[in-house]
């Protein structure tokens, strides 16, 4: 079993358990002004475990799936991380759980209404993770069949995001998936340099990118 399915078929294992245990999933829930009051910080881990319904966690699992086999192959590649690709794959995507979601802490502390759950964020970070190792990979959005390159989607979803979430009308926290997407930009580099402590990969990198994209 791949990581990827071990984080797909862990999270899936959770979620339902909450479909059937509502005070399991309150308990679970992001939510800021109670984490506070209660220092129940942990619910930044486990509300990326749990998912407001099927077609919630169908779709970020699916997409979990899709982008993090990717991810974790290109992570465990030489020009990566080689045999700490693994650890830091974990990494990306348990660390994006809270990173994500901090700009909704600072904004609802202090609205005891406010809740929030899903693994959008964590998943944007590997998606994007996904963009950066492959600009030219096609993507999907929403009705539109895979034919948008990666280096299209990237800019298009953080602008749609940015849309949606300045409107409000719905329930989707389109910070979390902003915030998730950078930190998986963010995450990757930063890793690279630490992996080979100089830039000269990341400049490799930058070169195979250029090639991909055909400019010369």
């Amino acid at each position: 079993m791949n990581n990827t399915l071990l984080l797909v078929f862990s999270t899936s294992a959770i979620s339902i358990l909450a479909f059937n245990l509502p005070a399991l999933k309150e308990k679970l829930l992001f939510r800021p002004a109670s984490m506070l009051k209660g220092n129940e910080w942990y619910r930044f881990f486990t509300s990326g475990f749990i998912h407001a319904d099927w077609e919630h966690l169908l779709f970020n699992m699916f997409s979990l799936y899709l982008f993090g086999v990717l991810v974790e192959r290109a992570y465990l590649s030489h020009n990566y991380f080689s045999e700490n690709g693994t650890t830091l794959f974990f990494t990306l995507y348990l660390s994006a759980l809270p990173l994500s979601l901090l700009y909704s802490f600072i904004r609802y502390y202090k609205k005891y209404n406010y809740a929030s759950l899903g693994a959008s964020g964590a998943v944007s970070a590997v998606i994007f993770s996904a963009i950066l190792i492959d600009p030219t990979m096609k993507i999907g959005l929403f009705i539109i069949p895979p034919i948008i390159p990666g280096y299209l989607f990237g800019p298009l979803f953080l602008i749609l995001s940015a849309w949606q979430g300045k409107k409000g009308r719905d329930n989707v926290n389109h910070a979390a998936h902003i915030s998730g997407a950078l930190y998986g930009w963010v995450f990757t580099i930063a890793a690279l340099y630490v992996q080979h402590h100089s830039f000269d990969t990341i400049n490799t990198f930058k070169k195979i990118m250029i090639n991909q994209l055909g400019v010369n």
